[in-house]
């Protein structure tokens, strides 16, 4: 009887009462990734014409040299997120590039706001949500230790 017990406790996390926020802090992280590694290599590699043609107006009404940076930063955001927490190396790093991806949103929604288009804000709001519940998870809720 006890053993049975033991397995249902494990089973719904009382025995680990953060394991839930840890897998729903993974799971943000893994869906964060593919978006920001798409959209950084994007923002840093597309001819810029492209990018408006494919309805990014915001590019061609920003300086090549920033949209460029954006794209790097969602790059390096996106690697932050999952490398430094699968290594153990600076962990913290993982809080911090997540801190960043909120402000890129956050920024984003702004520009599109002041250019009139709110159709993107949705977008904004749920990646910049989610980065923002990376980035407090990763610094308070459950941080991850470093091996080093």
């Amino acid at each position: 009887m006890a053993t049975s017990n033991a397995v249902h406790e494990a089973a719904v996390g009382l025995r680990n009462p953060r394991m839930g926020l840890r897998v729903g802090l993974w799971v943000g992280q893994v869906l964060l990734v593919p978006v920001f590694l798409m959209a950084g290599w994007s923002h840093a590699t597309t001819p810029i014409p492209a990018l408006v043609q494919q309805g990014m107006g915001w590019a061609g009404a920003s300086p090549e040299a920033l949209v460029r940076f954006i794209g790097i930063s969602e790059l390096a955001g996106a690697i932050g997120l999952v490398l430094p927490a699968l290594t153990r190396i600076k962990p913290i790093l993982t809080a911090w590039a997540a801190l960043g991806l909120m402000v890129i949103m956050v920024l984003a929604a702004a520009m599109h706001v002041a250019r009139g288009e709110m159709g993107a804000l949705p977008i904004n709001t749920v990646l910049g949500s989610i980065a923002a519940f990376v980035a407090w998870g990763r610094f308070r809720g459950a941080p991850i230790a470093s091996r080093v």
